[in-house]
């Protein structure tokens, strides 16, 4: 009998069009996606580079983006494995194979190596990982490419392999052992040979199926094979050939002219099992990518919530808090779609995530993007944060959802002060919470460090101008080094701004050296504060350079807090870190004595500031309470800046949780403050549009605003907020009224959520519902999340999901173009009812000056107390007609808006008589913190 020709290079072929198929699948799901291969190589034997070769023209061919990496013969094991783990990070590689053998000067071991290639992209299938799952008959990982190739050669005869006599000559990892277990999972009873094994031709003579891979030319003869078998032959071997113009031709294990004498299927040396190694590498290359991709689109992440244990009554903070083990950050990370290289661990709970997600995500659409903001609050807060959270809780453990929170980094100041921490509260948390409550990752010490760098200089320069004639001081500014003098970069962009156009600092005119070095800072028209992130009222004004070092030369200046620096804005409001670095470099720190402004850059500050910012410019991962992903980032306060997390953290967030996800971020305080500043100053930066707003009510906080007695901090409640009063209740409506109109104005559907306190009556809960859907709200629901977690936020997550689905209609408040004074007037009397603006002459004058010098065409961002929709904190309800009067006014060019000053508002604040430092302690024993809230 003459065997079948088993043809690997024709079989090979066809599996290779089928996967280009896939690949235009593949492109066609996600226009920018491409499969990708890095074959690394160490060292350079050119029968390596044969096989290299054709692995690339392969890829080529099916469109697999394949990178050959080339690297040295003497590259060690270190070095290997930590361009392995590159690899292995990067989203950007779906498949990684080691060429072997490695062809290096120095000791490697290779088994070592295989297997530091990631299970996930090990497309040779030689990780110790693939190896065992192939051994327990789990093909869910990579099959070894050879022995799939084998397989798919013995199942293209159309011979069922199942109750065959299989026998396989070699027991190697790559090729021998790997073949036995598939075809035994197959259902043949294998028997497998090796250099020991006796009667080794008895042997194979009972073989319905033979692969042969032991390495010696021609070593099976035709009496060896067991008439009608089918033989796989994975040998290739040089043998002299004096015909051949090489001197040597090539040959298989098994003496091809007598097996197709006997055999039934028998594949050739070459073209057999050759080209199908190349075609398994493909496809598990495509598998690889498919995985990836698949994981990119899927509408859900593969989240596993925790679980809530709640008690009644319920708990302390932080009790609950502690009582809940977080999931290690790196496994919410996975969930979530991020790669370990975008992730940067500060411990097992938190984590920065890299910017570079947004560039691997760029073509993905978006979520739903949510506002929550509250009413008019009491100065106990109404549970903002925690609605937030027990939002987001309900929307993704609960709904199946992939739901964000985007959250700002809480300040020390509010910690140790009155308010407490900014955690959220009962079962809708953040955790761990003293982690978020403290110093997080840095970002708020390392706003503070930049912002006292540029202020630092600032009065440096001006010491220094003043004590330094104009030669001297031109010469240290641009001093020779090693005999050179040259411009640094951020000197040349002054020389630009001043209209000198030249290089050399030997060129420059004795008045271009006078212009060049000297800023002439009017010490008068300074802007720029030092910061600490404390409250401290007695550095609200201060006297500074008393030392006799700085001779005689003292000013008044004033410490804020670190939260109310422009620098904490502009990591907010920067769409990219380029973005970042021009908002730093214009930063107006003063003015100089011809009334121009002097910027972080003129100072020569921006380069230092974008190196201290680095890590700040990443938002943190952490989790809620039921593991649902939140992303913290910036933390600017919404009384005196705009009150919102930063864009980027937003804007990953969106990309993460894909189209069919949500986004809820917050806005600070009330919508006359938090909320329009998201709307007009936020989104107008992002260029983001939201889909719906969700206000935070309360019981309490309206009947405050109906005439109830004051609510203080550490005090009792007064009797009227702990029993039913309807009345009272009825009166303070009209707040939550003005709050679902001024959400209405800008185009977005309005979502109430009653926040339910423990002394609420059904019946009060019933009458602010029914007011709120009677009176523009596009939904109003009763919440218990603060006790009960996300489940207690089932109708407001419904709600919400309602809400996103409507069609957007969303506007700005007012157009940049509109001169100053009419934007101020807007929001005046849109967003807090007044009648008129009142502005004082020193007001007025700066006005005039900000136009001059094109300032007025920036957004508007309203300094004003939180506790009343008027300038004065006393005033509740929401009364109309009055008159706002502003008292100062001042601009954050880096920011990109101008602040009017309403009434005596701080940027430092104070302690009270009891601060909650009172009652934080550190448990020296177990090292807890004890006292947070």
């Amino acid at each position: 009998m003459s065997a079948k020709r088993i043809s690997g290079t024709e079989v090979a072929r066809a599996i290779e069009n089928d996967l280009r198929e896939q690949v235009s699948e593949m492109r066609r799901k996600s226009p920018g996606f491409q499969p990708r291969l890095a074959i690394v190589q160490v060292g350079g034997r050119e029968d390596s580079n044969v096989y290299i070769r054709m692995k690339l023209k392969a890829a080529e061919n099916i469109g697999i983006l394949a990178e050959h990496i080339k690297l040295p013969r003497d590259y060690n094991q270190a070095e290997l494995l930590t361009k392995l783990n590159s690899l292995n990070d990067s989203p950007f590689v779906h498949g990684i194979i080691v060429q072997m053998p490695l062809d290096s000067t120095e000791k490697i071991d290779s088994h070592l190596i295989t297997d530091a290639v990631s299970p996930h992209k090990d497309v040779d299938g030689l990780n110790t990982q693939n190896e065992g799952r192939v051994a327990l008959g789990d093909m869910s990982g990579f099959v070894p490419c050879t022995p799939a190739g084998v397989l798919e050669l013995i199942k293209g005869t159309g011979v069922s392999i199942a109750g065959k006599n299989a026998v396989v000559l070699g027991r190697s990892r790559i090729v021998g052992t790997p073949v036995a277990e598939l075809l035994k999972w197959e259902h043949a009873t294998v028997t497998v040979c090796h250099s020991k094994t006796r009667n080794l031709s008895e042997i194979t003579k009972t073989a319905d199926i033979l692969v042969v891979a032991i390495g010696k030319p021609e070593l099976v003869r035709g009496s060896w094979i067991k008439p009608g078998a089918i033989v796989i032959d994975c040998g290739i071997n040089p043998i002299p050939d004096s015909s051949k113009s090489s001197g040597q031709r090539l040959v298989g294990d098994v003496s091809y002219s007598e097996a197709v004498q006997v055999a039934s299927h028998v594949t050739p040396v070459p073209g057999g099992v050759g080209p199908m190694t190349v075609a398994m590498l493909m496809r598990n290359t495509l598998l690889a990518a498919k995985r990836q991709l698949d994981r990119l689109i899927a509408p859900a992440w593969p989240l596993t919530p925790l679980r809530l244990k709640t008690l009644s009554p319920v708990p302390s903070d932080i009790a609950i808090a502690r009582a809940q083990k977080p999931k290690h950050i790196a496994q919410l990370a996975e969930e979530i779609g991020l790669f370990p290289n975008e992730v940067s661990q500060y411990g097992n709970t938190k984590a920065k995530i890299s910017l570079s997600v947004l560039d691997r995500y760029r073509d993905q659409k978006g979520g739903k993007y949510i506002v929550v903001a509250g009413i008019t609050p009491t100065p106990l807060g109404e549970g903002k944060s925690t609605t937030l959270l027990g939002l987001v809780q309900a929307l993704g453990a609960h709904r199946g959802k992939n739901a964000f929170a985007c959250m700002r980094q809480p300040s020390q100041g509010p910690t140790f002060g009155v308010k407490g921490g900014a955690a959220g509260g009962g079962y809708s948390q953040v955790i761990p919470m003293e982690d978020f409550n403290l110093h997080l990752t840095g970002d708020i010490h390392a706003v503070t460090a930049a912002n006292n760098l540029l202020a630092a200089q600032m009065d440096a320069r001006i010491f220094h101008e003043l004590t330094q004639k104009d030669g001297p001081l031109y010469d240290r500014l641009v001093p020779k080094v090693k005999g050179v003098r040259k411009f640094s970069p951020i000197q040349l962009r002054r020389l630009k701004k001043l209209g000198i156009n030249k290089t050399d600092p030997e060129a420059l005119t004795p008045e271009e050296r006078t212009k060049f070095a000297r800023l002439n800072i009017d010490v008068n028209k300074i802007m720029w504060n030092r910061v600490v992130d404390l409250n401290d009222r007695y550095l609200r004004k201060i006297t500074i350079g008393q030392s006799p070092t700085e001779k005689g030369f003292t000013r008044e200046t004033a410490f804020d807090i670190s939260v109310a620096s422009e620098i904490m804005a502009v990591l907010a409001l920067g769409k990219d870190i380029d973005d970042i670095k021009e908002r730093l470099a214009s930063m107006v720190v003063a003015l100089d004595k011809d009334g121009e402004p002097v910027t972080a850059d003129d100072l020569g500050v921006t380069g230092a500031l974008m190196v201290l910012l680095k890590d700040a410019f990443e938002p943190t991962l952490m989790q809620s309470l039921e593991g649902t992903p939140v992303l913290v980032h910036t933390g600017p306060f919404a009384n005196i800046a705009h009150g919102c997390s930063s864009i980027l953290a937003d804007k990953i967030a969106m990309k993460l949780a894909r189209e069919g996800g949500y986004v809820a971020t917050e806005a600070g305080f009330g919508s006359d403050i938090g909320m329009e500043k998201f709307f007009d100053i936020k989104c107008r930066a992002s260029g983001d549009a939201p889909h719906c707003a969700v206000i935070v009510a309360t019981v309490r906080a309206l009947k405050m605003h109906g005439g109830g007695p004051a609510v203080s901090p550490g005090l009792p409640l007064h009797d009227v907020y702990v029993q039913e009063n309807l009345e009272l209740l009825s009166k303070g409506l009209c707040n939550l009224g003005k709050h679902i109109s001024n959400g209405n104005k800008f185009g977005v559907p309005v979502v109430i959520a009653i926040n339910r306190h423990g002394n609420d009556t059904e019946a009060e809960l019933k009458l602010v519902k029914e007011f709120a859907e009677k009176n523009g709200a596009f939904r109003a629901v009763v919440c218990s999340h603060w006790a009960r977690g996300g489940a207690g936020a089932l109708e407001l997550a419904d709600a919400v999901i309602a809400a996103c689905d409507r069609p957007a209609a969303f506007r700005y408040l007012y157009p940049l173009e509109l001169p100053l004074a009419d934007k101020i007037r807007a929001i005046a009397v849109e967003m807090y009812g007044a009648g008129r603006v009142e502005y004082t002459d020193d007001v007025l004058a700066k006005i005039r000056n900000f136009t001059e010098k094109g300032y007025d065409k920036l957004a508007v961002c309203m300094a004003k107390t939180s506790n009343s929709l008027t300038g004065d904190p006393t005033i509740k309800g929401a009364p109309t007609g009055f008159t706002l009067r502003i008292n100062d006014i001042f601009v954050s060019v880096g920011a990109g808006f101008i602040v009017p000053m309403v009434g005596d508002i701080s940027k430092m604040p104070g302690l009270p008589t009891r601060p909650s430092i009172y009652d934080i302690d550190l448990d020296t024993k177990t090292g807890e913190i004890q006292g947070l809230f």
